[in-house]
């Protein structure tokens, strides 16, 4: 995920098919497997596991689910154990992109990765070869709930946000990523509804790409990037042309 706006990649996945919707489960189930191991599964002394099962709740995992995974991490059934890579690199016309995955085979992930960058015009490069382009986030997204723009703004500078957006159907809220846990637990108290709480990499500038087949090739490394069970997260600085609306 990159770009200008977090909630067009939360609505591509919510209405995104059976099999992607099926693998949007399994990276979340990582991400939850590793912060059970690290935190304990009880979501009330594990801030982590918290806005993780918030974040599966707003993406459609049923609850079944949500507590099979925390279960099976928790005791001796998960004998994965993930480990955090994250790779760097360029895209076609120099796009830089960051990589975050959760892998138990470095080497099958490394393959894979290399593989995309190469098949789609791309490059992997070395750890540091882009990421001083990018800062890192807080970002979170709330429904809105049809309150004045006046009320918003009071609720979330009460909350500690540092900046908001409104956009049709949500609010988009920035703030640091150290108060993502709290702005979250502030804004569900006053009853909005969190959609994704998460910390984000944004870059410092954007590349445009104005070739046809620049941009058909960065589409499908962004496709197979995101269609690895591996990749937890992808961000860009490729500055992606705003799709129409449907109506």
């Amino acid at each position: 995920m990159s770009g200008h706006s977090k909630w067009a990649n939360i609505k591509r996945k919510k209405e995104a098919t059976d099999s992607a919707k099926a693998k949007i489960f399994t990276k979340i189930g990582r991400e939850m497997t590793v912060v059970v191991k690290e935190g304990g599964p009880d979501p009330a002394n594990n801030s982590k596991l918290r806005d993780l099962i918030a974040k599966a709740k707003a993406n459609n995992v049923p609850n079944d689910n949500i507590d099979r995974i925390i279960k099976k991490a928790a005791g001796d059934g998960e004998k994965n154990n993930y480990e955090e890579m994250v790779y760097e690199g360029y895209g076609p016309s120099g796009v830089a992109v960051i990589v975050e995955c959760l892998t138990d085979n470095k080497n099958r992930t490394a393959g894979d990765i290399r593989h995309y960058f190469d098949k789609f015009g791309g490059n992997l490069g070395t750890s540091g070869c882009v990421s001083f382009m990018f800062s890192t986030q807080g970002t979170i997204i709330l429904e809105n709930n049809g309150a004045d723009e006046d009320k918003i703004m009071e609720d979330c500078m009460e909350a500690g946000a540092d900046d908001f957006s409104i956009e049709n159907d949500v609010i988009e809220i920035t703030c640091k990523p150290s108060d993502v846990h709290t702005i979250n637990e502030a804004l569900t108290a006053m009853g909005y509804k969190v959609l994704s709480a998460e910390t984000e990499k944004v870059p410092s500038s954007y590349t445009a790409l104005t070739d046809e087949e620049a941009i058909r090739k960065m589409n499908l490394l962004l496709e197979h990037l995101e269609d690895n069970d591996d990749v937890q997260n992808v961000y860009h600085n490729w500055d992606m042309p705003e799709e129409p609306d449907e109506d």
